[in-house]
């Protein structure tokens, strides 16, 4: 699994600076080719750095730092061999694919909750904005605000390609994207702008409250999150039907 790869890589990193204060042996010119103190301070917190960021880039952010410390100090002194294999077995009473399974399992809660959260807020925001704005809404969910139709040219055919300005943001006001006239066709995009772009014609304004089975669902990236519901403001600058090739 590529997170607990990078947490054994940051943690095994830190093992070594932590373990590299050995009796230093041998000649003054041999002495002469190991790192400074300087160099030893600098990688010591780099280290640290890269240590922190894997902890909270992979949802490790409300860890216990006092148990956390007490482990790697734990595994730091553990007297025989290298962490992991059969003496850090037997020292610490636990098998490393248990580690994986509890560390999973916490992983799994985590992005439940989180999902959960984020649908129950997305649906109430989305039911609060509808009736604020007296917006209208779809079939599937899509609540959306036009505050310019555009003319009569409108997207009609999932391939077809729209020009747009667009800000996306999430419920809490957080942006998390935005482009200008940028270009794309419509089957390549979340299914909420698919339907979405077909509500306004070329020149308006739009805006799209998209729930989370219509944008990235549970497969949200970080900067979005698992189950989030998703507000775009559009500007509709063009609309190229689709036209298929002549053999």
């Amino acid at each position: 699994m590529k997170l607990l790869r990078n947490i054994a890589i940051a943690s095994a990193a830190l093992l070594m600076v932590a373990c590299g204060n050995n009796k230093v042996e041998g000649s003054k010119a041999v002495q002469s080719l190991l790192p400074t103190n300087g160099q030893v301070d600098t990688v010591s917190y780099l280290l640290g750095v890269n240590f922190g960021l894997v902890i909270t880039q992979n949802g490790f952010g409300d860890l216990d730092m006092a148990q956390l410390k007490k482990g790697l100090n734990d595994a730091l002194n553990a007297k025989e061999g290298q962490p992991m294999d059969s003496a850090f077995v037997k020292q610490f009473k636990i098998d490393p694919s248990d580690m994986n399974m509890i560390i999973n399992e916490f992983l799994g809660k985590r992005t439940a909750y989180e999902g959960a959260l984020n649908k129950e807020k997305g649906d109430k925001f989305r039911k609060e904005f509808y009736e604020k704005n007296s917006a209208d809404s779809t079939a599937s969910g899509i609540v959306y605000l036009i505050a310019d139709s555009g003319n009569e040219n409108h997207a009609v055919s999932d391939r077809d390609t729209v020009k747009v300005n667009y800000r996306g943001t999430l419920i809490d006001g957080t942006e998390f994207d935005k482009n200008d006239g940028i270009e794309f066709p419509l089957n390549r995009v979340i299914r909420g702008w698919t339907e979405g772009m077909k509500l306004v014609g070329e020149g308006g304004k739009i805006t799209l409250v998209i729930p989370a089975e219509l944008a990235y669902g549970q497969r949200g990236p970080r900067n979005i999150g698992t189950n989030s519901t998703l507000i775009f403001d559009v500007d509709l600058l063009e609309v190229r039907p689709f036209v298929e090739k002549e053999n």
